[in-house]
């Protein structure tokens, strides 16, 4: 029986891929407005109104941080338990005010359709896989830190907290299930680039999401044994239209 926690490394690969395309786009536009000629300056007054609104669509993977008890190695039967990284669907709204020439606070609302798993892998070479499949409603307060615009770009980042709230879940059917809380607060934090088209702002961005509370909820089946806490971790890819 291993009592480690095996990270999710693929997932990291991911994320790091995503951020050196966010980093790269920016060295492009920066090279680019340093070319010489006239470059039409779109959504010139934008920064002007006090309010922002938008859509957003965006790409969450996820998964749940799984903390073991004493009873995993003295009880329970399965030799590893891990919550493999799966892919999700987000979409929302975008409500952003101006604060300063660097600052912005912003709300997200949005809907996520989630499937976290929690698999049990035995000696005997059979697996098994409890899993969530339930749709949240998420809304996060965020202050924006934005760099100077260049053009028609700018990069930024974004931090605080986010209440999430579920609003259904469909579970495997069974004796022994695996249950969790129907609330989650998480930390969130991340980075991204704004490009003014003539009639739109579109803002790729990478946002990484941990939980803060334990989401596990303890029962006396055979699912939570070797569990003691539960934690969400989720890297979302957003597309952002303001």
């Amino acid at each position: 029986m291993h009592y480690t926690y095996l990270r999710d490394l693929f997932d990291l690969h991911r994320a790091k891929i995503i951020l050196g395309i966010l980093v790269l786009l920016m060295a492009a536009q920066e090279v680019k407005s340093q070319g010489i000629g006239y470059r039409r300056r779109h959504l010139e007054f934008y920064d002007d109104k006090p309010i922002h609104y938008g859509i957003l669509f965006g790409v969450p993977f996820t998964r749940f941080n799984i903390k073991h008890n004493n009873d995993f190695v003295s009880k329970d039967s399965a030799f590893v338990i891990q919550s493999p990284t799966n892919a999700a669907f987000r979409m929302g709204f975008i409500v952003n005010a101006f604060l300063t020439d660097h600052f912005d606070i912003r709300t997200t609302p949005s809907v996520s359709l989630y499937d976290r798993n929690v698999k049990y892998s035995y000696p005997n070479g059979t697996d098994k896989i409890e899993k969530r499949e339930s749709t949240w409603i998420e809304i996060p307060v965020l202050l924006k830190y934005k760099s100077l615009r260049r053009v028609n770009s700018r990069m930024y980042m974004i931090a605080g907290l986010t209440l999430g709230l579920e609003t259904n879940v469909k579970r495997s059917r069974g004796g022994g299930q695996l249950d969790t809380k129907s609330s989650d607060v998480s930390l969130d934090y991340g980075i991204g680039y704004e490009q003014f088209f003539e009639f739109f702002k579109f803002a790729p961005e990478l946002r990484f999401s941990h939980g803060l509370t334990n989401v596990f909820q303890p029962s006396k089946n055979s699912a939570g044994k070797g569990i003691s806490k539960l934690t969400t971790h989720t890297v979302t890819l957003y597309l952002n239209f303001e």
